[in-house]
């Protein structure tokens, strides 16, 4: 098990950002890898922070990497195999539909519940 805790700060312009720490500030910095699809990305930084301790993780998304459907990217300690955190993208076609779908979905489910709901409300004003 890893001593370090990874936390996400932002994703901006293609490059995934968090924050790494540890509970005992004498730690050995981790060894990070992150992959996509069980292949290591290239460019991963770990910067180290001046406040606080810790580091700065920085992973930059390759562009050959975004694509329709879900991605997830892994972060973790090669000397532990602990996995500290993961990311994910969604984008494409394929994502507009199963969007609609679920929003159909909520729609006929909050429909039945308005419909409930009325008729519930109609039961106990004719009780009183």
């Amino acid at each position: 098990m890893s001593d370090w805790t990874l936390t996400k700060t932002r994703l901006f312009e293609g490059v995934w950002e968090g924050v790494l720490g540890a509970s005992d500030v004498a730690a050995a910095p981790p060894e990070i890898e992150v992959t996509h699809e069980l292949a290591p990305l290239p460019g991963v930084e770990m910067i180290p922070r001046e406040e606080g301790g810790g580091f700065v993780l920085r992973v930059p998304v390759p562009a050959e990497r975004i694509s329709d459907g879900v991605q997830t990217f892994v972060i973790r300690d090669r000397a532990s195999d602990t996995v500290l955190d993961s990311f994910s993208l969604v984008a494409g076609e394929a994502l507009a539909y199963d969007l609609r779908a679920e929003i159909a979905l909520l729609r006929e489910e909050l429909d039945l519940l308005k419909r409930a709901f009325r008729r519930h409300c109609l039961e106990t004003t004719q009780t009183s």
